[in-house]
C-alpha cells in the first residue's frame, strides 16, 4: 500500500471519467504506455483489477467503482479541506439509490431518513423505469433499487430481493367528499367517483377483488400508476383515492384530506433489489436494519 498516492488516484480518476486510455492520456499529456504502467502499479497496490475492457472502452469493475468513490471523496476533501473538517471531520460516503419513478416520494424519504442530514453521507437518488434502474444496478452505478414490483427471479437471476415494508391502503379524499360522520364503505364505493391505481398493480388487483365481493360496479374518475399523480388528483377533489396513507401523510396531518375507510387486507408492498457483491456498501446495511414502519 506504500505505493498508493494521490498521483495514482488522479490518473485512475481521469481514465474512469473518460472511459478510454487514449482519451485520458491525451487529457493528462502522458503517453498511453506510461499511463498504463501507473494504473497497473495502482492495481497491484490495491490487489484488485480496477477496469475491464469492453471493446474499445474501459469499464470499472466492482473494486474500481469503490476506488472511484473513495478517490472522489479524497479530491473533494483536498479541494475544500477546511470546510470538510468543520462539517464532518472526514470524507463523505456515497449511497446511490435508484427509485421507481412512480414510487411514493414520502416512502422514499422514510426509507432514507436514517441517513438524511448526516454530515458524513451523500445520498444520490435517481428515478426511472424498473428496467433502467436494474441496468444501473448491474453496471454498479446504483447500490440498491427501490420498487413496489418485485422483478422476476429464477435460478439464474442475479438479484437479491428483500421485502422491506407493507403499507396498508385506505380510501382517502377531502372532508367534504369523504363525509362526516364516517359513511359505510359500500356506500362510499357505490356513490363516489374513485381514483385508482392502474390495473397492472397489485393494489388495483386487490381493489377489484373487493368490489366483486361486495357486488359493486365502481365509478372510475381517474387511473394513474404514479403515486404523486394520485396524490394531486385526490387533493383536487376528483374523487376518493385508493392509496396508502403514507402517500398523503402531510395532507392527513393538516386535515386537508381524511381517511374515509380502511381497506382491510389491501397493502402496497415495497422491495429493495440488490446484487451479491464482494464489497457491499455499509450504508445500505444501516438502512435495511431500520425499514419504514407500516
Amino acid at each position: 500500500m506504500s505505493t498508493l498516492n494521490l498521483h495514482h488516484l488522479r490518473l485512475f480518476r481521469a481514465i474512469a471519467h473518460d472511459g478510454t486510455l487514449t482519451g485520458a492520456a491525451r487529457t493528462l499529456n502522458l503517453s498511453q504506455s506510461a499511463l498504463s504502467t501507473q494504473i497497473r502499479t495502482l492495481e497491484e497496490s490495491l490487489g484488485h483489477d480496477l477496469f475491464e475492457r469492453r471493446g474499445r472502452r474501459l469499464v470499472l469493475t466492482e473494486a474500481g467503482r469503490i476506488a472511484l468513490d473513495h478517490a472522489e471523496a479524497i479530491f473533494r476533501t483536498a479541494d475544500d479541506l477546511a470546510a470538510t473538517l468543520r462539517e464532518s471531520g472526514g470524507p463523505r460516503r456515497a449511497l446511490r439509490v435508484g427509485a421507481q419513478a412512480t414510487l411514493s416520494r414520502n416512502f422514499q424519504i422514510e426509507f432514507l431518513r436514517p441517513l438524511i442530514g448526516r454530515p458524513d453521507v451523500e445520498v444520490v437518488l435517481r428515478s426511472g423505469s424498473q428496467e433502467e434502474l436494474l441496468r444501473g444496478l448491474e453496471a454498479m452505478a446504483l447500490d440498491v433499487v427501490l420498487t413496489n414490483l418485485a422483478p422476476a427471479r429464477d435460478a439464474a437471476s442475479p438479484y437479491l430481493i428483500q421485502r422491506i415494508s407493507d403499507q396498508p391502503a385506505g380510501l382517502i379524499g377531502t372532508p367534504a367528499r369523504a363525509g362526516t360522520p364516517p359513511r359505510p364503505l359500500a356506500e362510499l364505493l357505490s356513490d363516489e367517483p374513485l381514483i385508482l391505481p392502474t390495473p397492472e398493480t397489485a393494489l388495483r388487483a386487490g381493489f377489484d377483488a373487493l368490489t366483486v365481493r361486495l357486488g359493486i360496479t365502481p365509478q372510475i374518475a381517474a387511473e394513474a400508476d404514479d403515486m404523486a399523480m394520485l396524490r394531486l388528483l385526490t387533493r383536487a377533489d376528483v374523487g376518493l383515492a385508493v392509496i396508502p396513507p403514507i402517500v398523503v401523510r402531510d395532507e392527513l396531518a393538516t386535515g386537508t384530506l381524511i381517511e374515509a375507510a380502511t381497506l382491510e387486507g389491501m397493502e402496497e408492498t415495497f422491495f429493495t433489489v440488490t446484487l451479491q457483491r464482494r464489497f457491499p456498501n455499509p450504508l445500505l446495511s444501516e438502512l435495511l436494519a431500520h425499514p419504514p414502519a407500516p
